[in-house]
């Protein structure tokens, strides 16, 4: 089992050294290529003088932000190991958490991707972590809160899932935190990788339906773990993120969804994602 291991890295800070600190200590062996999209605050040149182009760790250098998709494509294209971990660079993987990973995918033939239980600073599981695919009707669940109801009333399930009710073990899930997800290369290869029409957020969800629309599914691993320190990368330009995650919202439910739907009722999807992007950008710039 040979793994490839990619970081796409934009203003990452110290957080990117931590996180390859973390990766090396891993029960579990893997070759990392740190991929800087342009970064201003020279951490990935901080950490190439810290270890070099020794050591299994590589080093790209885009002269322009080519999006995190673009990035992390151009490596996935060209590198032959059976599995590539798609690594964000502010997560801290726990030392088992590859190995774990790696002997789900192992033992099951059908499954293209495999993610770890996602945790914040405080510990707690982050809602990201397990998830049913968009649809409207759960979108709405969602953003209404009215998705914790779904316990106890199916009608009411949201895209979130509790990670905590699936247990300690493997489970078949829809998909899983596109911050950590190591992909068995030849599913990956078979959907022609991510589509760089995203340039942040929603491209992971994209890839796991496209997966599951070829056959393949996904595993959440309760086992592995790793910590999330979501944040450090967007703070220089929330509004962009911000902006960016809601086209991904539209592109997603245009792409798949939106051609089943009668007029009027795209038309409200498209308002509501909008009406939700107005609605936070403010609280998104006094978080910065």
């Amino acid at each position: 089992m040979s793994v490839t291991t990619i970081i796409v890295n934009f203003n990452a800070g110290e957080l990117l050294q931590q996180s390859v600190g973390a990766l090396r200590n891993s029960t579990a062996h893997t070759t990392i290529i740190i991929v800087d999209n342009a970064s201003s605050d020279g951490s990935a040149q901080k950490l190439r003088h810290l270890y070099g182009d020794t050591q299994n760790i590589e080093f790209l250098f885009n002269p322009s932000n080519l999006g995190f998709a673009a990035a992390a494509n151009a490596v996935a294209a060209r590198v032959s190991t059976d599995y590539i971990l798609i690594l964000n660079p502010d997560c801290i993987l726990d030392g088992a958490a590859l190995e774990r990973l790696l002997a789900a995918l192992e033992s099951d033939s059908g499954a293209a991707l495999a993610g770890p239980a996602v945790y914040d600073r405080q510990g707690r599981v982050q809602r990201a972590t397990v998830r049913r695919f968009p649809a409207p009707w759960k979108s709405l669940m969602t953003a209404s809160g009215l998705w914790r109801l779904g316990r106890w009333l199916p009608v009411f399930r949201g895209v979130e899932v509790d990670a905590g009710s699936l247990g300690n073990g493997v489970e078949t899930v829809e998909a899983v935190s596109g911050a950590c997800m190591l992909v068995r290369r030849e599913a990956l290869v078979a959907v022609n990788y991510l589509d760089e029409g995203y340039r942040m957020h929603c491209e992971d969800l994209d890839l796991m339906y496209r997966l599951a629309e070829k056959g393949w599914h996904c595993l959440f691993v309760a086992q592995a773990s790793c910590v999330h320190q979501q944040g450090k990368s967007s703070s220089s330009r929330p509004t962009w993120v911000h902006f960016q995650k809601h086209r991904g919202m539209v592109r997603f439910y245009k792409k798949f969804q939106a051609e089943a739907a009668v007029l009027p009722v795209r038309l409200l999807v498209y308002a509501g994602i909008w009406l939700r992007f107005a609605v936070l950008w403010p609280l998104v710039l006094i978080r910065r």
